[in-house]
């Protein structure tokens, strides 16, 4: 099903994604407001609102883990020359900080997360989970964060980031719909998620799917997996009839891979976790990501 098409959506321009290399030079003078996104999924989002009246750069583009990225000179420039910088601000982008520094640019930063009922990560009571873009309730928090923000810094245009804020909820609204179906369609007892590591709470949490565990540990990529927590799950999957063990485009399945086969269970190592698609690829929006993971999980789990 396609989207339904709003007449009134300003038409989004062809902004350069970068990913530590943008191609466009944040010192070019072209009337636009500079504005920097810390990763793919935000660069998104602040694409939706700012439209062609923005030059964006993107730092972590699309298909590259945040969780251990680091900022270049090119980053560093793209900040210095921003009027401002959109950060998630849940540990997901961290290497931001030491960049900001560098770069003079505290006062520019927003953290588009402000207001997002946050849950907390596999295993711990104080991290939060940075995934938020993964339910499109909190995305539509985010959405507003960004209009007001460009508002604030070009009053000429803010009623057009607002009236393409207004137009990429009823988007989301219009995808949640969509999802709530496809995963309806899954019998309530295959609706077990093993995931490679702790990035879908908020999936799960939306459209009533029942966690069993990750891989590695935690809502980083970066966590380790010791010999125990390989046995408690492996022996979690065979208890709970776990059908599938998921994992994303950007991580390591190898291990994953390897809990599968002591299973007997299948693998799916495709699923957008802490990035987007490539251009092209359907999956380069947040909707479009969305849905492509529900039709994913829907697929594997019936």
């Amino acid at each position: 099903m396609r989207l339904v098409t709003l007449t009134f959506v300003v038409l989004v321009s062809l902004a350069t994604v970068g990913c530590g290399n943008s191609t466009s030079s944040p010192d070019a003078s072209d009337g636009k407001l500079r504005v920097v996104a810390t990763t793919v999924q935000i660069g998104a989002l602040v694409r939706e609102v700012g439209a062609d009246k923005i030059d964006l750069v993107i730092l972590v583009g699309p298909g590259v883990d945040p969780h251990d990225y680091e900022a270049t000179t090119d980053d560093l420039k793209a900040i210095k020359a921003s009027s401002v910088v959109f950060a998630n601000g849940l540990g997901l982008d961290s290497f931001l900080a030491k960049a900001i520094n560098s770069a003079g640019g505290k006062d520019k930063v927003v953290t588009v997360t402000d207001g997002v009922k946050l849950r907390s990560a596999q295993g711990t009571e104080s991290e939060n989970d940075p995934h938020v873009w993964h339910n499109p309730e909190n995305v539509k928090v985010m959405i507003d964060n960004i209009a007001n923000a460009l508002g604030k810094r070009d009053g000429a245009n803010a009623a057009i980031y607002k009236a393409n804020a207004t137009a990429y909820t009823i988007v989301l609204d219009d995808t949640d719909r969509q999802i709530r179906s496809i995963i309806d369609s899954i019998p309530q007892a295959n609706r077990k998620m093993v995931t490679n590591h702790d990035a879908f709470g908020y999936f799960i949490d939306r459209y009533g799917l029942t966690f069993v565990g990750a891989v590695i540990p935690g809502s980083s990529t970066q966590g380790e997996t010791s010999p125990k927590d390989i046995a408690n799950l492996t022996s979690l999957i065979r208890q709970e009839g776990v059908k599938v063990i998921f994992s994303e485009n950007t991580v390591d399945p190898k291990v994953a891979r390897e809990i599968a086969k002591d299973t007997g269970v299948r693998i799916i190592d495709d699923l957008y976790g802490d990035s987007l698609g490539e251009p092209g690829s359907g999956a380069e929006t947040i909707h479009g990501m969305l849905l492509a993971n529900a039709k994913r999980i829907s697929e594997a789990l019936k």
